[in-house]
């Protein structure tokens, strides 16, 4: 009994195929798929990932993927602070201000 091959489309439906069928690379447009992304830019500083990837770090230099973290955790502390309203800066601020009027040092209006 033969073998029986199927490729699913973009929507998830699966279509039979022959055993000598090949499945078509996406369009390269859409994907890095080696390095001619970089050669194609005519940059004399680099043309491969790893050429950039040196550059940029002999240049102390750094790419927006490298903050995605950080900026998730930005992002959750104001998502936290909009919505109950809690500054954890909040008590110290109000702790220090009470020690300058307690000293006489506070704002006279």
């Amino acid at each position: 009994m033969p073998r029986r091959r199927w490729v699913y489309d973009r929507d998830g439906v699966a279509h039979e195929v022959s055993e000598d069928y090949e499945q078509p690379l996406p369009d390269a447009g859409r994907f890095l798929w080696n390095d001619r992304e970089y050669q194609d830019m005519n940059d004399p500083r680099f043309s491969s990932r790893s050429q950039h990837r040196q550059f940029m770090r002999d240049n102390n230099l750094s790419t927006m993927d490298d903050y995605k973290n950080e900026w998730a955790e930005a992002a959750k502390r104001r998502a936290e602070h909009y919505t109950t309203g809690r500054d954890p800066s909040r008590a110290h601020d109000v702790a220090r201000a009470l020690e300058l009027v307690q000293q006489g040092r506070g704002r006279r209006g």
